[in-house]
Formats: structure tokens, sequence, C-alpha cells
């Protein structure tokens, strides 16, 4: 498998229109969360359809894939890894590969459509089923780097579909004091998960860290309530 050839495939489908229009979407400009991100133009569809081809990718040809300057070729890599760690035949030792590969190359997913991509389905999955590695949590929800820390909240998205909400909580509660209005987003997005399956649990903690919440994250959490209860959410006024 080529490399070369890869790079190649992934090509084709480059288009000039989507490349304005992902470095509009992911803020590549000056001082913007995306700044340091570059995009050849491909879209999603395409870039699914050449990571199927290649789905036989070993890591070593990952690896010089995962380090591209361009995010459709992260992305290429990032998608041919989760797809790996899904399938039914893949061991647990061959989960444990993908899991270090993962965590190594973390300084590359950085973006938040590698994140959210990934963090979920390899790490949520992974330290669900291996409760020593869970500690890696603790470690990127402290980590300067805003992208570690959206991998730290998006990854107990696993843990909140078995209906285990305690890791949620527990980050969100750190992160709601987070400057980043990404994080904000984030956070208030696994809050909504947390409510779609608890509504109970979810809308005690909103209420308990009320005077904590950024606004962002409090619109996105609330999503589902009918709106007149939604509306009075937003005011503090709790029925």
């Amino acid at each position: 498998m080529n490399l070369l050839q890869i790079k190649k495939d992934l090509r084709k489908f480059v288009s000039k229109k989507r490349k304005k229009t992902n470095e509009w979407f992911f803020k590549t400009g000056p001082g913007e969360y995306g700044e340091h991100d570059k995009f050849l133009g491909i879209s999603n569809p395409n870039i699914r359809k050449v990571a199927k081809k290649y789905k036989d990718c070993d890591l070593e040809q990952l690896q010089k894939i995962i380090i591209s300057p361009y995010n459709d070729e992260r992305f290429f890599a990032i998608i041919v890894l989760v797809e790996k760690f899904k399938l039914k035949k893949t061991t647990r030792n061959e989960k444990k590969l993908i899991y270090n590969f993962y965590v190594k190359n973390l300084k590359y997913v950085n973006n938040w459509n590698l994140v959210d991509l990934s963090a979920p389905h390899i790490i949520g999955e992974y330290i669900l089923e291996n409760k020593s590695e869970r500690k890696i949590l603790d470690k990127l929800v402290k980590s300067n780097f805003h992208w570690h820390r959206r991998v730290c909240i998006l990854s107990t998205w696993a843990f909140i579909k078995r209906d285990d909400f305690d890791y949620t909580l527990k980050y969100a509660k750190i992160l709601l004091n987070d400057k980043q209005d990404l994080m904000h987003k984030a956070v208030g997005w696994m809050l909504r998960e947390t409510w779609k399956r608890d509504a109970n649990i979810c809308e005690q903690f909103l209420r308990d860290n009320y005077d904590k919440l950024p606004r962002t994250t409090l619109r996105y959490a609330i999503e589902r309530l009918e709106e007149k209860r939604r509306k009075l959410f937003l005011k503090g006024e709790f029925l």
C-alpha cells in the first residue's frame, strides 16, 4: 500500500470551493482556534470513500499520514483508525495498540472534527473496558491544549451510552470555568446527551451549578426542554 497513491487518490477530490468553505468553517484565520490548520478541500464523504478503499492500512502507514499538515489527510487516518477499532474481529491486543497509537498522536487530533470523530470511539470505548487507563481523563482535563480537554469530555460519551453519568458530570464541572467557547459547546453537548437518558440527574447538575454555567453550555444542555420551561430555565427560574 503506497503512501503516495493514497495521497494521490485523496487529491482527486480536491475542490477550491470546499477548501475555502472549510477554511472559514474551521476558523483558520489569524487568532482563531483553527489558525494552525490547513485544508486541501475534500468533502467528508469523499475522504470516507478513499478510507474504505485503504481500510487495511497498518499503524506504520497511518503514522505517516496522521502527521500531515492537512486536516483532510489527518481525517482520513483517523477514520481508518476508528473503523479498525470498531471491527468485531479486532482483538483486545489490537485495540490496545490502536489506543496507544491514538494517545501517542493526540497532538495531531487538533480540530473539533478530528476529536469528535475519534475520542468517544477510541479513548471512551477503550477505558470502559480498561479501568486502569481511566486516569488519562484526569490528565487531559487539565491540559493547556484545549483540544485535549475536548477529547476528555467527548470520551465520556461512551459512558453516557451505558447510563453511567459520573464521568461526564465530574469533568463537566471542572470545565465550567474553561475560557474556550468550543469547550462550552462540548460540555453542553454531553450534558444534553445525559439529559436524553436521565433528565432528572442532568437537571439537578444544572441547578446545582447554575451560577457557574456558561450561557452557551446551558443553551446546549436544555435544547430538549419544551419552550416554556426552557425560557424559564434560562432566567434561572425552576419549576
